[in-house]
């Protein structure tokens, strides 16, 4: 039987195996897959080297603002001094007005007390007892005199007498006038020693007067004194009172000094002791060593410290125009009065002078050099130092190092002045 050529020819086409699509994807799928893994090497290096620079680049700048936000600025500042061998003289008076030198006065009372060995011998010796007695003026405006030797009758019965003649000023208005004076017992011996009395004048007894002046003792009268007691040369006495008025004094300046306003002075030898028993017997006792005492009233001229150290300055430095300067050792200068005084208690006006090596420091106003330099460049410091005449030298510090503008904070700008101690 022939064959048919057209129907073996479709056999076979119909005996060809279809195509696995599935298996075809996966190859298609694992082709592309391996190109971009060859692609991926290739271009990773460069995306991890762009993701370095990115966050170097990040961090530089946050620690660039972070420094700029802790940024600040130290200044240290050499102030200018000018050293001078001072020895000048100067007026002053008492509560002057501001275009004068003025001073004011500080007055403490005290008593210091020692031990004076008196030699082996004793003597037989009869002492007054002593006080100070107030005497008041009730009976009219006039004043009234009375002689040394006034004869008080104490309220113990015992007579006293005035070691000096006085003047008891008269009323001021209903208020009594009054003086102080010493008295002594008319007799020696321990009788007349007494807690505090009141007295009247004999010598107005019968007359208004007699109720009208009266006295009463401040503190106790004391020292009467009759028997044996040691005796003390009058050598040793008055080694005993200077002994004891140097004490006194030094014991006194410095409890002035404890007083003393803020901003004033009071100069070592600016003050006087006026001693009130120096010319005092010994107090007698048959006891030894007896027991010696000293009161006082001490005298110190005080001066407002910028002014004394501005009336030094335009002395010594020419071309001062009131610019803020002190004298660091201000205290250790020499004081002394050149007009002839006796007393200080009564003083209204000296004349003195102020000498020894001085120190004078000018002053600087730190804040308002803060406001020149706050936000200008650091080359510009020292242009800016050039209009502080106060200033001889500065060395200027900012943090961050590398930075080349003061901070604008003037919180955070620091001056320091290295002034003398």
């Amino acid at each position: 039987m022939p064959k048919n050529i057209f129907q073996d020819m479709v056999k076979i086409k119909q005996t060809k195996k279809p195509l696995n699509h599935k298996i075809y994807r996966e190859s298609n799928i694992d082709t592309e897959i391996e190109t971009r893994r060859q692609i991926n090497k290739t271009d990773y290096p460069k995306r991890k080297s762009t993701l370095w620079l990115v966050a170097v680049v990040a961090t530089i700048f946050f620690f660039f603002a972070l420094s700029y936000f802790f940024s600040n600025a130290q200044i240290v500042v050499e102030p200018k001094i000018k050293n001078i061998d001072l020895n000048q003289n100067f007026s002053a008076t008492l509560n002057a007005d501001k275009d004068n030198l003025s001073f004011d006065m500080i007055t403490i009372s005290g008593d210091e007390s020692t031990l004076v060995t008196a030699s082996l011998e004793k003597k037989e010796v009869s002492q007054h007892a002593k006080g100070t007695i107030v005497i008041y003026n009730k009976f009219s405006s006039a004043s009234q005199r009375l002689d040394i030797n006034t004869r008080l009758e104490g309220s113990n019965g015992k007579i006293y007498k005035t070691e000096k003649a006085i003047v008891v000023p008269g009323m001021t208005g209903t208020t009594p006038g009054s003086v102080e004076v010493l008295a002594y017992g008319a007799e020696g011996g321990e009788a007349y020693n007494s807690k505090p009395l009141d007295f009247k004048i004999l010598g107005f007894k019968g007359s208004p007067k007699y109720e009208k002046f009266y006295g009463r003792s401040k503190g106790n009268l004391s020292g009467g004194f009759v028997g044996p007691s040691f005796v003390v040369s009058p050598e040793e006495k008055t080694k005993a009172l200077e002994d004891l008025k140097i004490k006194l004094q030094a014991k006194l300046f410095k409890k002035a000094l404890g007083q003393i306003p803020a901003g004033f002075v009071l100069f070592q030898k600016a003050s006087s002791l006026e001693v009130e028993n120096m010319n005092n017997d010994l107090p007698m006792s048959n006891e030894n060593p007896l027991s010696l005492s000293l009161k006082g009233t001490f005298y110190g001229l005080l001066f407002k410290e910028v002014d004394i150290t501005k009336k030094i300055t335009e002395k010594v430095v020419d071309g001062y125009n009131g610019e803020d300067v002190y004298i660091s050792n201000i205290n250790n200068l020499a004081f002394s009065l050149t007009n002839n005084t006796t007393t200080f208690k009564d003083l209204k006006s000296i004349d003195f002078n102020l000498a020894g090596p001085a120190k004078i420091v000018w002053r600087l106003n730190g804040e308002k050099l803060k406001l020149d330099l706050a936000g200008k460049k650091k080359s510009d410091f020292y242009q800016i130092l050039d209009k502080y005449l106060n200033i001889t030298s500065a060395k200027l510090s900012l943090r961050p190092v590398w930075s080349r503008t003061i901070t604008d904070k003037i919180k955070d700008i620091k001056i320091i002045v290295n002034y003398p101690k």
